[in-house]
């Protein structure tokens, strides 16, 4: 094992893989002379030419109509954008082709792109660039969503999504590029779709995804001490989402608090609380409490914008609520 930052971890993906097959390559704004924006793809131009990491002008429309169409000659893009709120500007391209070529070209195409770059917050950057966007391409038959929250995850899931045969988004934070963590020397693959329990424990299950899954770890350590056990998933793939892995643990534990970096209204933690009292209803011992931010747009007030998010005091508060305690 190697200790690694997360950019370094999708650097690492993205390069074996285009190592691997010349029909890949990686498009985006400053991705290449400046290393991108966030060096995620620090090297990779000195060592693919600028043939297949190309810089874009400010114009996610553009290039993501450009990447979509060339999945159909044969290629496999990686589009990055400098933040999923700028894929609003090219959503079109997104939800309109990408996620419908398949079946409205009755199955004669397919088409192999990652969308990749960071979601949610990351600190005081207004209220337009503070969004979180996992629940609405979830919402789109066509597409599946990543979101990874460590280094080891987030090597293993972007290979995976760059030799799936389908359109992936891919999202990450700014706030998580330098955190480290350790990945295998050798090449490995994680399979999306699968969730993995973080933590196993027996009187709530906690479920979460992305950075803010680390609110509910400092949670977990805090309840320990007065001797409740939390057991946590990390779903890492919000669609296909591992539907078994979440019921199994509400069976086991009677109680589920979800944790989502997220408006309240129509979210992730919305559709798992449906699913599971669907399916678990019986094995319910008390009401399931979501936890997401303020129904309002991200503040820019670093005051205000502590209270917005949710945090390891909201978890602990949470879990207790479920506890009745």
């Amino acid at each position: 094992m190697k200790t690694i930052q997360f950019r370094e971890a999708i650097a690492e993906a993205m390069s074996e893989e285009m190592r691997r097959d010349e029909s890949i390559y990686l498009m985006g704004e400053e991705v290449a002379e400046y290393n991108g924006a966030y060096k995620a793809s620090k090297g990779m131009l000195d060592e693919f030419g600028p043939k297949r990491v190309i810089d874009t002008p400010i114009a996610e429309l553009g290039f993501a109509g450009v990447a979509i169409g060339s999945t159909m000659t044969g290629n496999r893009p990686i589009v990055e954008y400098m933040t999923f709120n700028f894929s609003l500007v090219g959503i079109d391209q997104i939800i309109n082709n990408a996620a419908k070529i398949r079946q409205m070209s009755g199955g004669q195409f397919n088409c192999p792109i990652v969308f990749r770059g960071p979601t949610a917050s990351a600190g005081q950057l207004g209220a337009t660039h503070s969004q979180a966007f996992e629940n609405w391409f979830a919402n789109t038959p066509g597409l599946k969503v990543v979101v990874p929250s460590n280094p080891y995850d987030a090597k293993g899931l972007l290979k995976a999504a760059i030799r799936d045969d389908d359109p992936v988004i891919f999202m990450e934070s700014e706030q998580m590029y330098g955190d480290k963590g350790e990945v295998p020397e050798g090449e490995y693959i994680l399979p999306l779709g699968v969730a993995d329990i973080k933590r196993e424990g027996t009187d709530v299950t906690i479920v979460s995804f992305g950075k803010i899954i680390k609110e509910a770890y400092k949670a977990a350590d805090e309840l320990e001490k007065e001797g409740i056990s939390c057991e946590i998933i990390d779903l890492r793939t919000v669609r296909p989402m591992d539907r078994k892995a979440i019921v199994e643990s509400v069976k086991k534990t009677n109680r589920l608090v979800i944790l989502e970096e997220a408006w309240p209204f129509g979210n992730v933690a919305t559709e798992i609380t449906y699913l599971v009292q669907s399916e678990a209803f019986d094995y319910l011992d008390a009401p399931i409490v979501k936890i997401n931010t303020a129904d309002t747009p991200a503040p820019y007030s670093p005051v205000l914008l502590e209270e917005w998010l949710p945090n390891s005091n909201d978890v602990v508060k949470a879990v207790k609520k479920v506890l009745y305690k």
